[in-house]
């Protein structure tokens, strides 16, 4: 998924589409695109929108990726999930949906066997991460007096990273003529219907490049090591 404005970098963005921002001397796709192709994705379907043919003429047709590369354009924003509806039947019957701009050491090939193993209708990559208060946290009653004082707390928690593996026949009736849809929406819409939505966790880097403190450290590891995102899943690297 390639159609964002990346407002969160902007003004960047504005002239650049955030899938293209290099990390050293390459895009962040094609970094996304070589994993992939490690752990075994020949096909890919690129959902354009923002500065489109900016990513159409930097990859072509994916051969110099040795990959097959076709673009969906939309005419307007659909939402991660609802840009599938324009695809559905060129997909395989389980396939890879991934944010343009992910950044990460995954296993992408043990999420994929671990889908196929569970029977999941939808698996849902997710990253454990620390919320670091700079200050003492106060806690009071009804009465203003003191319950509790903690000073500079850590809150851990579980996010998305924006990549997942889908079974097709599970979300058609639910990416089928819509305007718009997000993922959010999407697994919460799964979930309800008792279908099968799994998370799979990696002791993996995954940085989100469009924190400026995340792309400035993805700048670092990649000058120290451009293998850590290039080569095979190196997890538990150090940050």
């Amino acid at each position: 998924m390639a159609g964002g404005k990346g407002t969160r970098l902007h003004p960047y963005s504005a002239v650049f589409p955030k899938p293209l921002m290099p990390l050293g001397d390459m895009p962040i796709l094609e970094l996304l695109l070589r994993r992939l192709k490690a752990a075994g994705v020949n096909d890919v379907i690129v959902a354009v929108n923002h500065l489109g043919h900016l990513i159409e003429t930097y990859f072509g047709d994916g051969s110099n990726l040795d990959m097959r590369i076709r673009y969906s354009n939309e005419s307007k924003p659909l939402g991660t999930a609802g840009a599938l509806g324009n695809m559905l039947d060129m997909l395989d019957e389980n396939f890879f949906l991934a944010n343009g701009d992910l950044l990460t050491t995954m296993d992408l090939s043990r999420m994929a066997q671990t889908h196929l193993a569970d029977d999941a209708d939808a698996s849902v990559g997710i990253y454990e991460r620390e919320n670091k208060i700079d200050f003492g946290l106060i806690e009071f009653d009804q009465a203003n007096r003191l319950r509790a004082y903690r000073e500079k707390p850590v809150t851990k928690y579980y996010v998305s990273m924006g990549i997942y593996v889908l079974r097709r026949e599970a979300i058609r009736e639910f990416v089928h003529d819509v305007d718009y849809l997000d993922m959010p929406t999407l697994l919460v819409k799964m979930k309800d219907r008792d279908t099968n939505v799994v998370c799979f966790r990696d002791d993996c880097v995954w940085l989100d490049i469009g924190r400026p403190d995340d792309f400035a450290l993805a700048q670092q590891m990649f000058e120290q090591n451009r293998n850590i995102f290039l080569g095979q899943p190196e997890c538990g690297a150090p940050l």
